[in-house]
């Protein structure tokens, strides 16, 4: 399969929030008596780091995919069901990670940029990226790849 577009955004805010929750939790867990709570918690914050702390977007024929981490929270969107992808710059407080805003799913793990895609269902998915022109070109070269008629001879 034909790989066109593969970029890794590192979440750096994001790892270094939670190597701090980390070492504020392994401090406790070593200076306080027995409890549950900072185990709990360790366990907690080295899911969430091994989990949200890179965003993969990667686009090959037919498929643009987003990945956390480790992959195994991930998204895939049909290119034939690409409408339309704009670059977008987010407002502060739509954060990092993945939720709903009123512009669509948001993936993100830094920064504010990102780009939006609409899907001829009318859905929009939000990619945050720190290269949005990079990923808006490869997007429409996808998007032209995929509607540009074969002709056989």
């Amino acid at each position: 399969m034909t790989q066109y577009y593969e970029h890794t955004q590192v979440g750096y805010s994001i790892i270094a929030a939670l190597i701090i929750a980390l070492l504020i939790s392994v401090y406790y867990l070593t200076t306080a008596s027995f409890n549950w709570n900072p185990i709990i918690g360790l366990i907690i914050l080295g899911a969430c780091l091994a989990t949200f702390s890179t965003l993969k977007v990667l686009i090959n024929e037919d498929v643009l995919e987003i990945s956390f981490g480790l992959g195994i929270i991930r998204k895939s969107l049909s290119l034939n069901d690409l409408e339309s992808y704009q670059i977008v710059k987010n407002p502060w407080y739509y954060g990092w990670g993945i939720h709903l805003t009123p512009h669509g799913w948001l993936y993100n793990v830094s920064g504010f940029y990102a780009v939006e895609i609409k899907m001829k269902t009318g859905k929009r998915y939000i990619i945050g990226t720190d290269v949005p022109t990079e990923l808006g070109k490869a997007i429409q070269q996808s998007i032209e790849r995929i509607t540009r008629p074969t002709f056989e001879g």
